[in-house]
């Protein structure tokens, strides 16, 4: 079996696209009627560790436990778990200043 990538440590961030598709493939269980409960039992714990995976440290960890209660309630799938931290990171990022001698 294939060894798993290194976790990604808050260095970089996944891709705003690739965020967008994880919370869109999260709301796909509200397209078909009556199976929206059944395929989040099999969709939350795969969407937190893919997030625990994307993001790493104690946002991936936090986040990901966040993703799993949000996805396995029933009524929460509309919340776009992946998109707001990536958000979050994005305009909280701290941007190294040169200092002049």
């Amino acid at each position: 079996m294939g060894k798993l990538p290194p976790i990604n440590n808050t260095t970089k961030n996944p891709s705003l696209i690739f965020c967008i598709v994880m919370d869109l493939i999260g709301c796909a269980s509200y397209i078909i009627p009556g199976a929206g409960e059944l395929t989040d039992v099999i969709w939350a714990p795969i969407s937190a560790y893919i997030f625990y995976r994307s993001f790493g440290g104690w946002k991936g960890a936090f986040g990901g436990l966040f993703n799993f209660v949000e996805e396995i309630f029933p009524g929460t799938d509309f919340i776009p778990t992946f998109t707001i931290v990536w958000l979050w990171n994005y305009f909280t990022k701290k941007v190294a200043v040169p200092v002049r001698g």
